[in-house]
């Protein structure tokens, strides 16, 4: 092959990279408390989570606008949606908290996707017949 037939081929292919194209990220996220009993509403768990911010990052952490899409009581799993811009902040702020009304706690990230598509099914936990 001539050099000029690799010159040829080589603008007819064009290489795009795509960095945080997606304005938002979703968390699937878990809290897991030391006291089973306590189940936090869904006021009170966004609470939590917004006063996490605000021991980490100060006002201006706390000021995040993050979303809670989903939350269900009963296995206090819940769905966030978050600014790509901060991702980093809302799960480093989760994953430091620790207490939740004088009992051990702890987030547990399960799924984090730019795509809230992609959170609806999860292949570990996939069942094939």
């Amino acid at each position: 092959m001539r050099r000029e037939d690799k010159k040829d081929d080589a603008s007819l292919f064009q290489r795009v990279v795509l960095k945080n194209a997606a304005p938002y990220h979703y968390l699937k996220v878990c809290l897991v408390l030391e006291n089973e009993s306590i189940k936090p509403s869904a006021v009170e768990l966004k609470q939590f989570m917004i006063t996490g911010l605000k021991n980490l990052f100060g006002e201006v952490g706390a000021a995040l606008n993050f979303d809670l899409l989903k939350y269900d009581e009963d296995t206090l799993v819940s769905l966030l949606r978050v600014p790509s811009r901060g991702l980093v902040r809302l799960w480093s702020s989760l994953t430091l908290l620790g207490f939740y009304r004088n009992q051990a706690c702890a987030f547990r990230v399960l799924q984090v996707s730019p795509y809230l598509l992609s959170l609806s099914g999860n292949s570990r936990e996939l069942k094939l017949d």
